[in-house]
């Protein structure tokens, strides 16, 4: 968070404000930025006393064959995995610019399973609005949040599992699915049914023409195209 306000991030904040996320929304989700840089995160926590064995047991560093540190999330939007405690226990790092894999996920640790977290849960836990939205990216949840639809989330780099389903079924009896229009999302889709299904979830699909995903979709036609969107889903 501290680095885009740091003229070494000001990528990433064009970034931020290419893709139309306010500054509120960058302060919910705490976003920010690790830079194009080897050993930046790794030299700042040491300094604040952490140990070797400690970021790399996180998944914030890897030793490379000399035994020496490097940061394992570097050029990358980041966003903090929160789970429903409030605790960050991982993170989800965007790449900026050109480079493979488009998002990279803190690896499994004590604390962090993608196969059992949800990007935002502890957010829209709170919701009011009788339903989660299950979206595929986490740009797509902050946009969706940013534009009044709090009760999105999304899974963290792997596909609906089994455990999820039942996360979500403590929160909501009714999920709609909102993946990308791609032949991957349809397959995702038809995945997560069942399973979803299976917990009692009432279960809805989301079909948009005229967008790949929820981010684009906002940004083109706004949040009331996308409410009666979503009223209409099947």
């Amino acid at each position: 968070y501290e680095n885009l306000s740091k003229p070494e991030g000001r990528d990433a904040v064009n970034y931020i404000n290419r893709r139309g996320i306010s500054a509120a929304m960058v302060k919910r989700f705490g976003l920010g930025v690790a830079l194009d840089s080897w050993n930046q995160l790794t030299d700042a926590m040491t300094k604040k006393g952490y140990t070797a064995y400690e970021l790399v047991d996180a998944g914030l560093a890897k030793k490379n064959r000399s035994g020496g540190l490097y940061d394992t999330f570097r050029n990358r939007l980041m966003f903090p995995v929160i789970d429903i405690r409030g605790s960050v226990i991982g993170f989800s790092g965007g790449i900026l610019g050109d480079g493979e894999p488009k998002y990279l996920n803190s690896p499994d640790t004590l604390v962090f399973n993608k196969s059992r977290n949800l990007f935002a849960l502890n957010l829209a836990k709170r919701t009011k609005q009788g339903m989660l939205i299950l979206a595929e990216g986490n740009i797509d949840v902050v946009s969706l949040h940013q534009a009044g639809f709090d009760c999105a989330v999304a899974s963290l780099g792997t596909s609906l599992t089994e455990e999820h389903a039942k996360i979500l079924a403590k929160y909501t009896n009714q999920v709609i699915l909102t993946y990308d229009g791609d032949e991957a999302g349809q397959n995702a889709t038809r995945r997560a049914i069942p399973m979803l299904e299976k917990t009692g979830i009432k279960v809805r699909v989301r079909r948009m023409q005229g967008a790949k995903d929820p981010d684009e979709f906002l940004k083109k036609y706004g949040a009331q195209r996308f409410e009666v969107l979503l009223d209409s889903c099947q």
